[in-house]
């Protein structure tokens, strides 16, 4: 079984290659140039590269959301792409929770995934790590920091926060006296391998989709949706 993932969500951009002994390899970018610009090079090239052409993919991740709402449609639309043409499986993961993965090797720590949704909120899910695996604690949301420095004041173990929200998340809640630890640098990034061990997880379950089924989601109205509402009259509270 072999998966092609990919990681939009955020600023930074990346495409990873998945088989049965894991990981086999990833591209990642940083550059400031645009996801349309380089996600799709980055994963032909890492095909070519590992010598696998897209028909000996079997199933196609994207990170499918929260985040970025322009990068989160590049991922998507990009996997739609891939797997139109044959018809290809694919898995919707949560960005979230493919942040998660990368530190399940701690053997017992809670992880706060962050993600800057702006306006004083970050999107954030929690996970419970046991050396291997990873326990959802609540579902992705967006939520205010100040709420969720409460929750954590009630959780006792370690608590270790990743995502590029990770330093936001973590000077203001240490700021208020609440125990965070940064992850590692080379893991606190969105990553496209994180996506694919998400994606084990989807194929496991059967929660697979074609490429026609494939949606973002974005977990919050966009600015310009919620301008219209409110222009409208209507209430902006999604």
């Amino acid at each position: 079984m072999k998966i092609l993932a990919l990681e939009s969500s955020a600023v930074a951009c990346s495409a990873a290659l998945w088989g049965e002994e894991g990981l086999i390899a990833q591209n990642f970018q940083q550059s400031g140039l645009t996801h349309s610009r380089t996600l799709l090079p980055m994963a032909h090239d890492l095909l070519k590269n590992c010598g696998v052409s897209l028909s000996q993919v079997d199933v196609i991740a994207v990170a499918a959301g929260p985040g970025s709402f322009t990068g989160l449609r590049i991922g998507v639309a990009t996997a739609k792409g891939l797997a139109w043409g044959e018809d290809k499986d694919c898995a919707a993961c949560s960005t979230l929770e493919s942040m998660a993965w990368p530190l399940a090797f701690y053997p017992d720590a809670v992880i706060v995934c962050a993600m800057d949704a702006r306006r004083k909120q970050v999107y954030n899910a929690l996970f419970q790590t046991d050396g291997e695996k990873l326990e959802r604690l609540c579902p992705d949301r967006a939520i205010g920091l100040e709420e969720l420095g409460e929750e954590l004041k009630k959780i006792e173990k370690r608590k270790i926060v990743v995502g590029d929200g990770a330093k936001l998340c973590y000077n203001t809640l240490r700021s208020q006296g609440i125990d965070l630890e940064l992850a590692p640098e080379a893991l606190r990034q969105q990553s496209a391998w994180g996506v694919a061990r998400a994606a084990v997880e989807q194929i496991q379950a059967g929660a697979l989709v074609k490429g026609k089924d494939l949606v973002p989601v974005y977990h919050r109205l966009s600015q310009a949706e919620r301008e219209r509402l409110k222009r409208q009259g209507r209430s902006t509270q999604k």
